[in-house]
């Protein structure tokens, strides 16, 4: 199945042209990484092609290989053509495209690169492999398909993408196959040390103002097992911070010793809460995202 699958994605790439590129809103680290590997996949290949997301690029990737072309929605940008032939990459679900959509031909075909266990299969051609760290991963496997040489550039899109979905190579979906991968990538000339050090040790002023309010208001359950921390829109406003700043804050309620779940509410607009979830393993936290429309993270509308 799986090498079925790596078949129809080659195909579906090579058979087209003129793509359109998109990950998922909010784009973090995997997110970014995947869509500028696509990009230079398809620029190596001589395929015309346009990388979009809802928002915009965080200013940590923009060291990445041609992330300045992303177009972003951000920016009020409207399609001047529509696009038939949509690549996503890390999306959890279709929802997770967000407004790119605009940017679809009413009769798109989709091809669906993730590694999310909650996505459905929602193009035409689905390049999913549930037990893959990142999506960065798979598509390290797919341009090897290619017969493509890889270069720095890519290399070092590729091991951002797991370097920052493995937690630094920490989480437990660090797999053999995984340390194996950025050997490689290290050889083809990825920056280790250094997107190591950028990405994962500095942090912006924001970032730490945002640390410092969340912990303050540290909850737990009253087994305490659950950690939970909370930051409103005043808190952005107040410390000059970003939402690219909150990435990360979820994870130190659950880093505490006891806790299997840490959760992170964050103000989105004046009805809605962002609810991010992680698991410090024994937890399917996907799972319970799931039940409200998320693969990890997702949404609570407030009521009137």
């Amino acid at each position: 199945m799986w090498n079925q699958s790596l078949q129809d994605t080659v195909s579906y790439i090579r058979e087209r042209d003129d793509f359109l590129v998109v990950s998922h809103v909010q784009p973090d680290g995997d997110a970014i990484s995947s869509t500028v590997a696509v990009g230079w996949l398809l620029d190596k290949l001589g395929k015309s092609f346009v990388m979009i997301n809802e928002g915009p690029v965080p200013s940590r990737l923009h060291f990445l290989w041609r992330s300045s072309d992303i177009v972003t929605l951000a920016e009020g940008v409207e399609p001047e053509t529509k696009y038939r032939n949509v690549i996503c990459v890390d999306c959890a679900d279709y929802s997770r495209v967000g407004k790119t959509t605009a940017w679809f031909a009413d009769d798109a075909e989709l091809l669906n690169i993730d590694h999310h266990p909650t996505n459905d299969g929602f193009g035409l051609v689905n390049l999913l492999k549930f037990d893959a760290a990142a999506t960065a991963e798979i598509l390290y496997e797919l341009i090897g398909h290619f017969g493509i040489s890889l270069d720095e550039d890519v290399a070092n899109a590729i091991y951002t993408g797991i370097l920052t979905d493995t937690g630094g190579f920490r989480y437990s979906n660090t797999s053999p196959f995984v340390m194996a991968i950025a050997s490689r990538l290290l050889e083809a000339g990825a920056k280790g040390q250094e997107l190591a050090e950028n990405l994962l040790e500095r942090m912006s002023l924001g970032q730490m103002l945002m640390i410092q309010r969340g912990l303050a208001r540290l909850s737990f359950s009253e087994d305490k097992r659950i950690g939970w921390l909370w930051v409103t829109n005043e808190d952005l406003e107040e410390t000059g911070a970003s939402n690219e700043d909150l990435e990360g804050l979820v994870n130190y309620p659950r880093n505490i010793e006891g806790v299997e779940v840490g959760i992170l509410f964050k103000e989105n607009g004046t009805k809605s809460v962002k609810v991010s979830l992680r698991s410090a393993g024994t937890v399917n936290v996907a799972a319970l995202a799931q039940q409200f429309g998320g693969g990890g993270t997702f949404a609570l509308q407030a009521a009137g």
